[in-house]
């Protein structure tokens, strides 16, 4: 848990000190998740996330990385004196585990965002499936596996750009 407060309080520093294209934010639902982007000129970003997640195991909590270069497929002019809406898709990593379990793999990502005009707050649904093998272990004995939970990754952001 100390880690996990030491590397948010880093991330916020980084990003308060370069504050041109930088967000920072919240994610919620496969479990709880502290959120970092970078926006280049383009509208591409990379987005990192790292927290806490019950995927694999609804009764157990596993420590959960995240890292997507995403890219802005679209925007539309649906809502034009409130925000811009984006539709953004990527593809990237997923690391993680606990305590004699681990799991790694390949992420892709589907976002719908909504970019508020008056203040850079953007919310955002998404859904980023995670394909690999989950690994098992127990002094002698070990196993593995696919993570089929992996696949029914949802939820909701908040990110504030600097």
């Amino acid at each position: 848990m100390k880690k996990f407060f030491l590397t948010l309080a880093v991330l916020f520093v980084a990003v308060s000190a370069s504050a041109q294209g930088w967000g920072v934010g919240g994610r919620v639902g496969s479990g709880l998740q502290a959120v970092g982007e970078y926006k280049f000129d383009s509208g591409n970003y990379i987005e990192a996330r790292f927290g806490m997640s019950w995927l694999c195991d609804l009764d157990v909590i596993t420590a959960d990385f995240t890292a997507l270069y995403q890219w802005n497929v679209c925007t539309m002019d649906w809502t034009p004196s409130a925000g811009e809406w984006s539709f953004d898709a990527g593809v990237g990593v997923n690391v993680g585990g606990r305590e004699h379990y681990a799991y790694c793999g390949v992420a892709g990502g589907a976002k719908l965002g909504f970019q508020l005009h008056s203040i850079p707050l953007k919310f955002a649904v998404d859904w980023t499936p995670s394909f690999g093998p989950e690994i098992l272990y127990f002094g002698n004995d070990s196993g593995a596996d696919f993570n089929v939970m992996g696949i029914a990754n949802f939820g909701v952001s908040c990110v504030y750009y600097f």
